[in-house]
């Protein structure tokens, strides 16, 4: 069981039905990050260098042929620099948002290995950023990248290839919010898995059917 394995309370997560004030019992502080704004871009770059790093197993034969890459892990933002705009509500916001690949190759002799790689992208957008205040708020950045194809370079012993990358910019800042709740959560028991390789066996019936004689 669980909140959305058809776990009927009034006390959990669900679509709203009727009217929406109705039940709500208190007024709540609640910590959380609230977003000011936020922007996407997707960029397609084409003969991207990738160094490749970290490469498992350390003693490799070259050439490599290029097999996948994606990205692994969280994106960081440097040689960040935000214009406000004096005409405007919006600021210019210029970064360099960085991401870890994973990249798969084998080498000359079929094995198949492991390396890192860094993907760096230069943003400059506008944004809307928050009047000044005590708090100050700050630039982060979701990244995805994929790697359809790479071909092997000599020169770096890495892959020149095609990268097809999202970027999402977030103005935001830790706030204290007062929200309207319902009261707190009822958490369901959970479900164990099963695989019920039984099922099928356990649904037949104890005896098998009774079936009319044919007809002579």
């Amino acid at each position: 069981m669980s909140f959305y394995s058809n776990f009927q309370s009034d006390k959990c997560p669900c679509a709203i039905t009727g009217n929406p004030i109705n039940g709500i019992t208190e007024k709540v502080c609640i910590q959380a990050e609230k977003i000011f704004d936020a922007g996407i871009k997707q960029t397609q770059i084409e003969n991207y260098s990738l160094t490749l790093t970290d490469l498992d197993p350390a003693t490799i034969t070259y050439p490599l042929t290029f097999v996948s890459a994606r990205s692994t892990g969280e994106a960081t933002v440097s040689n960040l620099n935000v214009e406000r705009q004096a005409d405007r509500q919006c600021a210019r916001v210029q970064a360099t948002v960085s991401v870890p690949l994973e990249v798969l190759f084998t080498d000359a002799n079929g094995v198949e290995g492991t390396a890192t790689a860094t993907v760096s992208i230069d943003q400059d957008v506008l944004l809307y950023v928050p009047s000044p205040s005590i708090m100050p708020f700050t630039v982060t950045a979701v990244m995805s990248a994929v790697v359809p194809n790479g071909t092997y370079n000599a020169e770096t012993q890495g892959f020149t290839a095609t990268i097809c990358v999202t970027v999402i910019l977030k103005i935001s800042m830790p706030v204290e919010l007062l929200v309207p709740t319902y009261g707190y959560c009822v958490i369901p028991p959970a479900q164990d898995y099963s695989q019920e390789v039984c099922a099928g066996f356990f649904e037949l019936p104890l005896y098998p059917q009774n079936k009319p004689c044919c007809n002579k």
